[in-house]
C-alpha cells in the first residue's frame, strides 16, 4: 500500500518553518508498521527564546484587532480545514493509527471549533452596574495575554484546535507543543491558520524535550496562562511550575469513566453504540467508556452480546477500507495494557475476549474482561487502550457507589429508559461531564471539563473563550 507522508517537519516560530541547522531530531513513528517515517528537528533554547519574544509582540498587536477580523480569520481557518481534510486525515492516520474515517471526523470536528469561536468571540460581553447620577461602573472581560498550551497524541489535531479556536478569538497569542508523535497533522492546522491570515507571531509551534519546552515556556514572564490535556502525573507536575509564576491554568487530565446499564433498556440497542464507542481510536480517549457495570438481571446478556461484538470488529491499518479500529499510537501502550490485563486475570477477573498483542505494528486485540474485582490495577488506573471491564450491580445506590469509587471524575454515562433514574444518576455521579443515553459530550457548544484527579477549568463553550479572558472593573466617580 502506498502511504503519503510528509518528511518535511519543522517548527513554526515566527512566521517561518525551521528544521536543520544543527537541530537534533526526533524519529515519528508510523504505529501500523512499528517503524520510522521522517524525523522531528527539536526545539532549542534559543528557539524557544525567539518564540516567546515574538509571542509578546504578537499579543500586542493581536489583542487590538478588532472581533469582527478575528472571527473572519478563523472561519477562514474552518473552510481551509475542511478543504484540506482528505489529506489531513491521511497524515493523521499514518502517524497516530485511528481508521481514516475517525480522522476525518477529528479535522471536521477541528473546523467546527474555529467556526463557533469565530462568533462566540463576539458575546464576550461585560455588564454596567448601577450607580448614582454622575458616577459610572464597569466591568470588562481582556484578554490574558500570550498562551502556552500542551496537546496530546490520542486527539492531537482537534486538541489543539480546541485550545487555539477560544484562544486567538480572545485575543490571545499562543506558542504550542503538540505531541511529538503526530507532528504532520498538527502542523497541518497550523498551516491552515497562518494561511487564514494569522500573523506569523501569533500562532507558533514548537516540538521537542517535553520537560524542556515546558519549564521553559512556563517559568518565562511572557506567558499569562498555560492550558494542559493529558495525564494526571503531567498535570500535577506542570500546576507546580506554574504556581511559582501565579499562572492561569485549565488541566484536562485523567479520567476512567465508568458506564452504568441498568435492566430497562433495550440491550441489543444499548450494545450496537456501545462497542464502537469502547474501541473508537482504539480506546484511546480521555473519555472512553470503560468500567461497565451491568444491573444483575441482564448481566450475562451483555457480557455475551458485548463478547461477540468486540470478537467481531476488524482490526487493521487504519488507511485500509472497512478498519473498526487500527493500532495503538505508540510502543509504549501494548506492553502496559498487557500487564493491566495479567494482573486483572491473576485476581480473578475472566477474560473473554482478546488480550494480546499481535503483528509487526502496535497493534492490540479490542478486550473484554469479567468479574473484575476493585483491588485490580485496572479497576483503579486507566487503561487508555482497547480493554472494557464489567461488573453487575444490584441497586442504583450500588451503581453510584462505584462510579464515583475513584479520586477520577473526567466523563461518565449512564443508560436506561427510566426518567427518573436517569435524573438520579445525573445528579448523583461525581464526572464533570454525564452523557445519559449519549456518547455526545464533546461538542463545540458546550463545556468540557472534569472535577476531583480529572483537573479543572473548561475547555468548549462560552467557558472555553472565558478561560482565555480576565475580568477587569472600571469605576468612575
Amino acid at each position: 500500500m502506498t502511504q503519503k507522508y510528509t518528511s518535511d517537519l519543522a517548527l513554526f516560530i515566527n512566521g517561518v518553518w525551521r528544521s536543520g541547522e544543527g537541530r537534533e531530531t526526533r524519529p515519528v513513528l508510523n504505529p501500523a508498521l512499528g517503524a520510522g517515517i521522517a524525523d522531528l528537528p527539536v526545539a532549542t533554547a534559543a528557539d524557544l527564546e525567539e518564540a516567546l519574544a515574538a509571542a509578546e509582540q504578537g499579543f500586542k498587536a493581536w489583542r487590538a484587532v478588532d472581533v469582527d477580523t478575528r472571527a473572519g480569520i478563523l472561519r477562514k481557518a474552518a473552510d481551509l480545514l475542511r478543504e484540506r481534510a482528505e489529506t489531513i486525515a491521511v497524515l493523521l492516520t499514518t502517524e497516530q493509527g485511528k481508521p481514516k474515517a475517525e480522522a476525518l471526523g477529528e479535522v471536521m470536528g477541528s473546523a467546527s471549533m474555529f467556526d463557533f469561536y469565530a462568533e462566540e468571540a463576539k458575546r464576550a460581553y461585560g455588564r454596567v452596574l448601577v450607580r448614582p447620577t454622575g458616577q459610572r461602573a464597569m466591568v470588562i472581560k481582556q484578554p490574558v495575554g500570550p498562551v502556552a498550551v500542551f496537546t496530546p497524541w490520542n486527539f492531537p489535531v482537534y486538541m489543539l484546535a480546541k485550545k487555539l479556536a477560544p484562544a486567538l478569538a480572545a485575543g490571545c497569542s499562543v506558542i504550542a507543543k503538540p505531541a511529538e508523535e503526530c507532528p504532520a497533522s498538527t502542523s497541518a492546522l497550523i498551516r491552515c491558520l497562518a494561511d487564514a491570515g494569522v500573523p506569523a507571531n501569533v500562532a507558533q509551534m514548537v516540538y521537542g524535550d517535553p520537560d524542556f519546552i515546558s519549564r521553559t515556556l512556563i517559568a518565562s514572564p511572557v506567558i499569562r496562562k498555560v492550558s494542559f490535556t493529558g495525564s494526571t502525573a503531567v498535570g500535577k507536575h506542570l500546576m507546580r511550575l506554574a504556581a511559582d509564576g501565579v499562572k492561569r491554568i485549565t488541566m484536562e487530565l485523567g479520567g476512567h469513566a465508568p458506564v452504568l446499564v441498568f435492566d430497562d433498556v433495550d440491550l441489543a440497542r444499548v450494545l450496537d453504540v456501545l462497542v464502537p464507542q469502547k474501541f473508537r481510536n482504539a480506546g484511546q480517549v480521555c473519555v472512553s467508556p470503560t468500567r461497565f457495570y451491568v444491573q444483575e438481571g441482564i448481566y450475562d446478556a451483555f457480557l455475551k452480546g458485548f463478547a461477540e461484538r468486540t470478537a467481531a470488529l476488524k482490526v487493521g491499518n487504519g488507511l485500509e477500507a472497512g478498519v473498526q479500529m487500527g493500532p495503538l499510537a505508540n510502543p509504549r501502550r501494548p506492553a502496559a495494557l498487557a500487564g493491566l490485563i495479567g494482573d486483572a486475570a491473576a485476581r480473578g477477573g475472566k477474560l473473554l475476549v482478546g488480550g494480546e498483542a499481535y503483528g509487526d505494528g502496535f497493534f492490540f486485540q479490542p478486550t473484554l474482561i469479567a468479574d473484575v474485582p476493585n483491588d485490580a490495577e485496572i479497576m483503579n488506573t486507566e487503561p487508555f487502550g482497547p480493554v472494557a471491564v464489567t461488573r453487575p450491580f444490584v441497586t442504583l445506590d450500588d451503581a453510584i457507589g462505584e462510579a464515583n469509587r475513584l479520586p477520577f471524575g473526567l466523563a461518565a454515562f449512564a443508560f436506561t429508559n427510566n426518567l427518573r433514574t436517569a435524573n438520579l444518576a445525573g445528579d448523583a455521579i461525581e464526572a464533570g461531564m454525564v452523557g445519559i443515553n449519549s456518547f455526545a459530550i464533546s461538542v463545540a457548544d458546550a463545556p468540557f471539563g472534569g472535577v476531583k484527579h480529572s483537573g479543572f477549568g473548561s475547555e468548549g463553550g462560552s467557558e472555553g473563550l472565558d478561560s482565555y479572558m480576565v475580568t477587569k472593573a472600571i469605576h468612575q466617580a
